[in-house]
């Protein structure tokens, strides 16, 4: 059994193993070639996360779906490479958004250079990301630029709100389906694709991937709150400190909602109030992890994730699909 890059996933076939590490190998090559620039400023900042290192789940998720049909195929690491660009340029706005000062564990690319520099190097990252697209053909062009709108609109709607009368815990999902899901289906999306594999595996392997995707943003939710920063490799509570409402608070309110509770609702309350306080902000952070609400967050996680499982059902048996499934347990172990 061989651990294959830094999310931990072990591959028991070696040719599986050599094409996985080769094609990882590759898509670092190819961020890095994309991310230069004829102004070295430029260069160091769009490097600054893709140096950083991260998981590279979106990419380790291509070339899992490529091995559905020909894992050689020319389309498949120009893929890869385009969706952790884009995931990379969302990065740069997010933590402008949050106002966060730390992303895998080194200082975010808005504390070292201001929000203009990080906002304009995202950008910058979109435009390399779309400048390789072109050369994928139309279709992939089309495939990206909807989830590029899902992905917006999930952002727009997480800032939006609920609007009345909506479950907030149906609205979050819903969120996270557009913001985060959708970028995953597509990196097993074009794995499949590009490596022409047939149009019912591509189908089902988008499903998985936007189940996963999901199934991962929950395990971020309640790795925000449970995990310390050498964990996560970014400061923890800092959607909490910006009043983003993720499942654990969702699920918080919705219990002080039904039952009542006097000690729920003085947590609500602690979280509405100023946690850009640090005493504040710990004791939030402190009282949440002991709440409830974060153990039905983790069985909300372990529940989107099975559903991943169970889509890669019609796939043919093999290490290929033995791996995905082992990255639903993965995620579920994230969590707790």
């Amino acid at each position: 059994m061989t651990v294959v890059g830094p999310f931990g996933l072990s591959v028991r076939d070696q040719a599986l193993e050599a094409d996985v590490q080769v094609g990882l190998a590759a898509v670092e090559e190819g961020l890095l070639e994309a991310t230069k620039s004829e102004v070295p400023f430029i260069t160091e900042a769009a490097q600054h996360l893709v140096r950083a290192g991260g998981k590279r789940f979106r990419p380790l998720l291509v070339m899992l779906a490529a091995q559905f049909g020909d894992p050689d195929a020319p389309g498949i690491v120009p893929s890869a490479v385009v969706v952790e660009l884009t995931h990379l340029a969302t990065l740069y706005h997010d933590d402008v958004m949050d106002d966060a000062e730390v992303r895998r564990g080194v200082e975010s690319a808005n504390q070292r250079w201001g929000n203009s520099v990080a906002v304009l190097t995202g950008d910058f990252l979109f435009a390399r990301a779309s400048y390789i697209l072109a050369d994928l053909g139309p279709e992939a062009v089309r495939i990206q630029a909807e989830a590029f709108e899902r992905l917006v609109t999930g952002q727009i709607l997480e800032t939006a709100g609920p609007a009345e009368g909506r479950d907030p815990v149906d609205h979050y999902l819903d969120v996270l389906r557009g913001k985060t899901g959708s970028l995953v289906a597509v990196a097993c999306r074009f794995g499949a694709m590009m490596s022409g594999a047939d149009e019912s595996a591509v189908n089902v392997l988008t499903q998985y991937g936007e189940r996963l995707g999901v199934a991962f943003q929950l395990a971020d939710d309640v790795l925000d709150i449970a995990s310390d920063s050498h964990e996560s490799g970014k400061t923890p509570g800092t959607d909490l400190r910006e009043g983003i409402p993720t499942l654990p608070v969702l699920r918080l309110r919705e219990r002080a909602a039904r039952l009542g509770l006097a000690e729920d609702i003085a947590l609500c309350d602690l979280l509405d109030s100023d946690l850009t306080d640090d005493g504040r902000h710990a004791e939030a952070l402190s009282r949440l992890r002991e709440h409830p609400a974060l153990e039905h967050a983790r069985r909300d996680t372990v529940s989107y994730a099975e559903s991943a499982r169970a889509a890669l059902g019609p796939l043919p048996e093999g290490d290929a699909k033995a791996s995905l499934i082992e990255l639903c347990d993965l995620v579920v172990h994230r969590a707790g």
